[in-house]
């Protein structure tokens, strides 16, 4: 990893990625700008997110699921696409891959994107695998729990549209239309996999870059979890230059061609104009 001043490294990162194909792994710090705060970056407070074995443990752990998530999904999808969502969309990226599931990358236009731990604004049955839309289930949820959001209106989202909360137990929470199973949103959970189409998909990518000249881009991401650092691991063993932009320390960066401290609402727009301008 480059040691050098940190302007020296945008500047030097900046160039590994204006003219050469590009695979773009983003993480929940993209997202900060627009209002979702994220888990692990600095000043974060320590938070763990449901498990995927508490989430079927029961009723009450999905009690405690569902009405955090219907105060969270109020706020959350009012949040829009910011300067780094769309810098991403505009780079031409071979596949992006992200992280996050607050569909930003959608809302912004990326065309190739593999959302590897599901989007939060779908939801599946758990016993018939039907799927519905988030949004129609938070109506749903309103109907049965009414005045809910107001009396809850205060308390701190989380980046996977769940808020802090402890007094669930009076809230209602709606069967699978179809069959009566239990809903459960359609991201992954913590202690559950990544489905193997979508891994097969990014290593893909990431493989292809060695046969190309290409570069590794990892953006707003502390690649904490295996599911992302992966793929880094899998660029660095075949020599595929990877350049991480993030602030603080990040698991990757002993595996990093270059390390940037910056703002990815920063740093990416200047790299999306010099690509489009031909570098």
């Amino acid at each position: 990893m480059t040691t050098a001043p940190a302007t020296t490294a945008a500047a030097e990162a900046l160039a590994v990625c204006a003219d050469r194909p590009l695979v773009a792994l983003t993480g929940a710090g993209l997202s900060t700008d627009s209002g979702i705060p994220d888990y692990r970056g600095p000043g974060a407070p320590a938070r763990m997110p449901m498990t995927y074995q508490e989430f079927v443990s029961g009723l009450a752990a999905q009690q405690r699921y569902w009405a955090r998530s219907h105060l969270g999904w109020s706020r959350m999808r009012r949040a829009q696409p910011n300067a780094g969502h769309r810098a991403v969309a505009a780079l031409g990226a071979d596949l992006v891959i992200t992280q996050n599931v607050d569909g930003l990358h959608e809302a912004a236009g990326t065309p190739r994107l593999v959302a590897l731990h599901g989007r939060i604004a779908d939801v599946v049955c758990l016993s018939c695998r039907s799927t519905t839309a988030r949004a129609s289930l938070q109506q749903r949820l309103a109907e049965l729990n009414p005045g809910w959001v107001e009396r809850h209106a205060a308390v701190a989202s989380r980046p996977d549209g769940d808020v802090d909360l402890d007094d669930t137990d009076d809230f209602v929470v709606p069967a699978c239309p179809t069959c009566g199973g239990a809903l459960k949103p359609d991201v992954v959970f913590f202690g559950e996999n990544v489905p193997p189409a979508r891994v097969e998909r990014c290593y893909a990518a990431v493989e292809a870059l060695a046969g190309c000249g290409g570069a590794l881009l990892v953006a707003g991401s502390s690649l904490t979890v295996m599911s992302g650092l992966r793929f880094v691991r899998r660029a660095a063993k075949l020599g595929v230059p990877v350049v991480i932009v993030n602030r603080g320390p990040t698991r990757g960066d002993e595996l990093a061609s270059y390390k940037v401290d910056a703002g990815t609402s920063d740093w990416l727009p200047e790299l999306a104009a010099r690509r489009l301008r031909g570098a």
